[in-house]
């Protein structure tokens, strides 16, 4: 008997499977955790998290279904102005209330198999850290910050301040 948690995702007619997604998203995909300047915040910065799949123009209908699977999500196109003959896709989860309630328990229940599976499992805890609040404090926009080396990267983000708490620089 199918459990009441159930995503949107599991009650898709003919989608693709689960295991193959896995796969898809070990290969392709990317739990991103991104700090946007932002003067209105209370450190400066806005935390930014997004599931991405990216794919050429040739393998949108892969990202549709994907998406279609998730029933969440945007895709979005990035026109190429370089010597590639086709855009690129990006399938988009950005909603926390999707990440909450879709991507996360998704691959809780279908772990990645790659390294990427220490990426997810950074981004689901910076996602519960945001679902909590604990961004807005120092300590916990700090952790964040730490977290957030760990993974695709790998390097600290030293953040410029904020525009409101930079200090001019003095003149001789």
């Amino acid at each position: 008997m199918p459990s009441e948690n159930q995503t949107r995702a599991d009650n898709q007619q003919g989608r693709l499977e689960p295991w193959w997604i896995v796969g898809f998203v070990d290969g392709e995909g990317c739990f991103s955790i991104s700090f946007v300047k932002n003067a209105t915040m209370r450190f400066g910065y806005q935390i930014f998290v997004e599931f991405v799949l990216t794919q050429g123009e040739k393998s949108l209908p892969t990202l549709e279904g994907v998406a279609q699977y998730f029933d969440c999500g945007k895709i979005y196109r990035n026109r190429r102005y370089d010597n590639h003959k086709e855009d690129l896709y990006r399938y988009c989860v950005r909603t926390k209330a999707d990440l909450i309630s879709i991507i996360c328990p998704f691959f809780e229940k279908y772990p990645l198999q790659t390294a990427k599976k220490d990426d997810f499992e950074v981004f689901r805890k910076v996602v519960g850290m945001i679902e909590r609040g604990e961004h807005l404090t120092e300590e916990g926009f700090e952790t964040i910050r730490q977290l957030s080396a760990t993974t695709n990267r790998r390097k600290i983000r030293e953040l410029e301040p904020s525009e409101t708490t930079r200090r001019t620089p003095s003149r001789k």
